[in-house]
């Protein structure tokens, strides 16, 4: 059976790796560029690592900094208005996974026409035909993998949607862990255990294939290895190093293979408590892995070994077991609250983050046990009794 695998034409990696960022942007014929960017990084002067040298150059350039985590759609549509109205050549993403998201939605959707919402993937009515403008897209976090894949996240009023297309993709991304060693332990925890979740769900997900698998398998032992170093002391250059590839290499595994139930049912936590993606994520990841065990025994015994730990002698069966235990010991180990109730999210809210969990079908179709409703809400109220159960 053939299998399809996209990735972004051009990655840069590696400690210093941006570098290479006016060599890139001088293969394209552009002048005046937009740079969008987490306002804090703007305060603390990291965004002039990118603007000086580009205006250097002599290239025109504007700082854009209405992003906020998890962003909401009338923040899409306000910078797509703006990048159409100032018809820039160019547009550089330069933060987080929500800086990146939207620099790839002003990108494609400033040559359409229509607002943000008609491209929804749920709800949207217009199909995107043009490639945009071209983007260089720069994390600064070791997380989100939003730098090589074609989906722009978007919060809407209780749960989430998406924008997507492959002219989405980067053009080029850079990914230099150095941009990272800024990052406050809170956002490093809450972006690496996002990137690992990228990479298990990839692992489990019915869309796996040989390619992505040795991805997501090289993404778990890299995370796994480094979280803990680079929440506590995030100088350290090599806990820096590996998370950063990590989370790249998780990035490429689950937007070939997909992610599947902890996606699905963190999108609305998101939507409706506007509890940051990667700490909906880690809440959940151990309770969603505990309760499909059954159906991916072999392949979390994969997962255990790839964190470092030896399943020699254990059964499969065993080994998951132990694999569920050291996925939540090891959310609890990097200070991410292991129930609901750490979120100050209250039991009545289950149903109704059940019935927007339920509408997440392009996510839940990858699970490799079908999650019904009755099964999302055992999931949310295992995660609210913070104790792990799975499917009788």
């Amino acid at each position: 059976m053939s299998e399809k695998i996209t990735f972004a034409p051009i990655s840069y990696t590696g400690w210093g790796s941006l570098s290479h960022l006016l060599d890139e942007v001088a293969r394209f014929d552009a002048k005046k560029i937009l740079v969008i960017t987490d306002p804090f990084l703007k305060d603390i002067g990291l965004t002039n690592k990118i603007v000086d040298p580009l205006e250097s150059a002599g290239y025109q350039t504007e700082i854009y900094t209405d992003v906020v985590p998890e962003p909401p759609l009338a923040i899409g549509e306000k910078l797509v208005a703006y990048t159409r109205d100032n018809q820039f050549d160019m547009v550089i993403g330069l933060g987080g996974g929500s800086a990146l998201d939207l620099t790839k939605l002003a990108a494609v959707l400033a040559v359409h026409e229509g607002k943000v919402e008609e491209y929804l993937n749920l709800t949207g009515t217009k199909q995107i035909s043009k490639k945009g403008l071209p983007k260089i897209l720069i994390p600064t976090t070791s997380g989100t993998g939003s730098e090589v894949t074609n989906i722009s996240v978007l919060s809407l009023e209780t749960t989430k949607d998406v924008v997507t297309h492959d002219y989405l993709l980067a053009d080029v991304a850079i990914v230099d862990p150095a941009l990272t060693v800024s990052l406050p332990p809170k956002v490093t925890a809450a972006t690496g255990i996002d990137a690992l979740t990228h990479a298990v769900e990839s692992y489990i997900s019915k869309n796996a294939s040989t390619v992505t698998d040795a991805l997501a398998l090289q993404a778990i032992r890299l995370i796994s290895n480094a979280i803990r170093t680079a929440v506590s002391n995030g100088e350290d250059k090599q806990a820096r190093i590996d998370m950063s590839y990590g989370s790249y290499l998780a990035g490429l595994a689950f937007f070939n293979a997909g992610v599947a139930g902890v996606h699905a049912l963190a999108y609305p936590i998101g939507g409706q408590f506007h509890i940051a993606h990667g700490d909906s994520n880690a809440v959940l990841l151990p309770y969603v892995m505990g309760y499909i065990r059954q159906s991916c025994e072999k392949r979390m015994k994969d997962i255990y070994d790839a964190m470092g730990f030896s399943s020699t002698n254990l059964s499969q069966e065993e080994a998951s077991y132990r694999c569920v235990a050291e996925l939540k010991r090891l959310v609890e180990d990097v200070n991410i609250p292991s129930s609901l109730k750490g979120f100050n999210i209250t039991e009545d809210a289950l149903e109704s983050l059940t019935k927007d969990a339920v509408e997440q079908k392009r996510l839940l179709a990858r699970s490799p046990m079908p999650l019904l409703k009755e099964d999302i809400y055992a999931i949310y109220k295992a995660s609210f009794d913070g104790k792990i159960v799975e499917k009788q």
